[in-house]
């Protein structure tokens, strides 16, 4: 009996009526993207970017810890040892379809080489856009190395 009053009188259709009135005079919380950019976390992960020393120098030691611990498997590395006994990378590619963006490859990092940006706006039209190699991912890390010196320390 009780329904059928309810029903009748439109108490639902009048607590929603409600609700909108109430949230018509309040701030609106839209942004209009990508004239207005909304705030990202500290903690974002976004498009992957290999960092280099103050002198040029990549960072990467080929430990290859990030390709280990890649749930997608990603990440393919090739190092090679230099004249200086040290290795180097001569091949570094991830591939950003399989990535889920997980940030072990950066925790896994014992030289704070590989990061993630807060960069998201990397959207392509092609799959091999997003197949990122060495040099890409250099080219990443120099334009966005101010950003992350704030976050990471060498």
């Amino acid at each position: 009996m009780i329904a059928f009053i309810r029903s009748l009188v439109l108490v639902d259709i009048l607590r929603g009526l409600y609700i909108t009135l109430i949230y018509l005079f309040r701030r609106k919380v839209t942004i209009r993207y990508p004239n207005e950019k909304g705030t990202i976390s500290r903690r974002f992960r976004g498009e992957h970017a290999l960092r280099f020393y103050e002198n040029g120098e990549e960072r990467c030691i080929a430990c290859k810890l990030c390709e280990a611990v890649c749930p997608a498997q990603a990440i393919t590395i090739e190092a090679q040892e230099r004249d200086d006994r040290s290795r180097r990378t001569t091949r570094y590619d991830i591939d950003m379809t399989k990535c889920i963006y997980c940030g072990f490859c950066q925790e896994a990092c014992p030289v704070d080489s590989i990061v993630e940006t807060p960069n998201f706006e990397f959207a392509t039209e092609s799959h091999k856009a997003l197949l990122y190699d060495k040099a890409k991912l250099m080219r990443n890390g120099a334009e966005w190395e101010n950003v992350m010196k704030d976050d990471h320390s060498a």
